[in-house]
C-alpha cells in the first residue's frame, strides 16, 4: 500500500514545488480537468495500468529520485494505486497517493487545469 498525502499537504507541496503530480485517469479525463501541473499516466483499464506506466513513466517522470504523488477520481478509484505500485516496482522510491482524488480537490474549491491531447504526457 502506498503512503498517503492529505489535500493540505499536497497543496503545500505543490506551492513549494517539491512534488511531481501524476493524474492516473484516462487521457480524455485528464485533458478535460486535472490538478495544476499534473502529468498523465493512465491507470485504466486496470489490466493495462502496468503497461501504460512502463510506457509513459520514462518520459513523464524522467527523474526517478523525484517525490511523486499519484491521484485519480476518488477513494474507490483504483488507478492511482495501480500506477503508484508499478512506479515503485520501476525504481521510483518516493511515491505517495492522494487517495481522495480530484473530486475532493474540486469540492474544496481548489483550482484545476485542462490541456490539449499532447500536453503533460
Amino acid at each position: 500500500m502506498l503512503p498517503l498525502i492529505t489535500r493540505d499537504e499536497l497543496a503545500a507541496a505543490l506551492e513549494d514545488g517539491t512534488v511531481v503530480l501524476v493524474d492516473t485517469m484516462p487521457a480524455a479525463y485528464y485533458e478535460k480537468e486535472h490538478l495544476p501541473g499534473a502529468r498523465n499516466i493512465p491507470g485504466f483499464p486496470y489490466e493495462q495500468a502496468a503497461e501504460f506506466t512502463d510506457e509513459h513513466a520514462p518520459r513523464v517522470l524522467p527523474d526517478k529520485s523525484a517525490a511523486v504523488v499519484v491521484y485519480c477520481a476518488n477513494v474507490p478509484c483504483r488507478n492511482s494505486g495501480l500506477v503508484g505500485a508499478r512506479l515503485l516496482e520501476l525504481g521510483y522510491p518516493d511515491v505517495r497517493k492522494y487517495r481522495e482524488g480530484i473530486e475532493d480537490w474540486v469540492a474544496a474549491g481548489l483550482p484545476t487545469e485542462s490541456s490539449t491531447p499532447t500536453e503533460g504526457r
